[in-house]
């Protein structure tokens, strides 16, 4: 793809259309539940998953604003599709975080060539694979308790540590080698199509260039650019959770305008160029329905303004490059924090509480409306709140720099 032609895609239009696409089958399809193939067939036909990658190297040339919105787009149509694109997004950026640049560029060529989809996870908090050094490159062993993706990726990013030292490394992996094993994990109630679960490695073979680089937390390990790929995760998880939020609130504000009484005729709801009214004698829009919706949607709001303010800063720090200080670093890593912190609890309390203004209708299957708590839920779980509130709290009191760390 020439720069001409990247620089000409809109992303945003193609990533609505992906929406719309997946809009119409979203609940038939998050209830059968399954490996997500022909969803992620979907994202591949789209273009949209080498989008980040640069134009020089085949990919679409866009930028981290355009990556996030395209996942909340994503996102508000069906949650767990949206959760693998958002993590596809992280993870096939991790080269250009922690690789030479040498080592990124090769990575990304192949990436763009083979139109892979990456899976996996770089989180610490569980016990490290092993990546022991052979004559001729290393081999990886170990269980890998949740990874995102596992069932349906072509290439999985993975944390490792080295025998005897126990530095942590970023590793690329090819999941097709036997010595690969999917395992449990992927039952949960919430995100049934994100195909994440466990995932084992058994003398499974890791070329140079799939030894991506440094994980290590230590103090001057990473270097300040590195150091962002945390708060660009939390921004991804941030995204998530403001795309189904926002997703929930469209389908409780499309419902309230089809529902009637079934007394009412539908003539008297409709008049050209004109908002539904209700018919003479209809009894007015409930007041505490009126005000759950109102707040509902000021939470939304302004946890989306602290994401774009966040989303801002990661962008101005990105363009930074090597010039960046750990001082900023941490400015925007505490930032995102604070996005991710505000857009986890507007999501929760929005899918809560949305389906108050719906009624006892919202119990109903056939509108699968708990599918968008279910996945905002899931997700909450496994990144809880109370972490990056307390960094957020640490930065403000006493000014200390978060510790390095990633999302699940």
């Amino acid at each position: 793809m020439t720069e001409a032609v990247a620089g000409s895609v809109d992303w945003p239009h193609i990533a609505r259309e992906l929406a719309d696409d997946l809009a119409t089958d979203a609940v038939e399809r998050e209830q059968v539940g399954g490996p997500p193939l022909d969803e992620v067939a979907r994202l591949r036909e789209s273009g949209l998953l080498t989008l980040l990658v640069p134009a020089a190297h085949g990919g679409g040339g866009a930028d981290w604003r355009t990556a996030y919105a395209v996942v909340r787009t994503v996102a508000a149509a069906d949650g767990a599709v949206g959760h693998l694109l958002g993590s596809h997004y992280f993870l096939s950026h991790s080269p250009r975080f922690f690789a030479r640049p040498e080592r990124a560029a090769r990575v990304e060529r192949a990436f763009t060539a083979g139109q892979w989809f990456w899976g996996g996870g770089l989180a610490s908090h569980e016990p490290p694979l092993m990546l022991t050094p052979t004559a001729d490159g290393h081999l990886l062993d170990g269980h890998q308790g949740y990874g995102s993706g596992v069932g349906v990726a072509d290439r999985l990013v993975v944390r490792a540590a080295v025998p005897g030292t126990g530095e942590p490394l970023a590793v690329l992996v090819d999941p097709t080698h036997p010595g690969v094993v999917s395992g449990s994990g992927g039952d949960t109630f919430g995100q049934r199509l994100a195909a994440g679960g466990a995932v084992g490695f058994d003398s499974v073979p890791v070329t140079s260039d799939g030894v991506l680089g440094s994980l290590s937390a230590d103090e001057g390990a990473l270097s300040p650019f590195a150091g962002l790929a945390a708060p660009a995760a939390r921004l991804v998880s941030a995204q998530f959770c403001l795309g189904v939020a926002e997703g929930l609130l469209g389908e409780v504000r499309e419902h309230a305008r089809a529902v009637r009484p079934l007394w009412q005729p539908l003539s008297a709801t409709l008049r050209p160029g004109k908002p539904p009214h209700p018919w003479p004698g209809c009894p007015p829009p409930d007041p505490y329905v009126l005000t759950a919706y109102g707040e509902l949607a000021v939470a939304a709001r302004a946890a989306s303004a602290l994401a774009d303010q966040a989303v801002a800063a990661l962008s101005e720090g990105l363009a930074r490059g090597e010039g960046l200080d750990d001082d900023e670093c941490a400015e925007i890593a505490v930032l995102a924090s604070a996005a991710e912190a505000a857009a986890s609890r507007a999501a929760q309390e929005i899918t809560t509480r949305a389906l108050d203004a719906v009624g006892a209708s919202a119990a109903f299957t056939r509108h699968g409306l708990d599918r968008f708590w279910r996945d905002t839920r899931t997700h909450t779980l496994r990144e809880p709140v109370a972490h990056r509130l307390r960094e957020v709290g640490d930065y403000v009191l006493h000014g200390a720099h978060p510790a390095f760390s990633l999302p699940i």
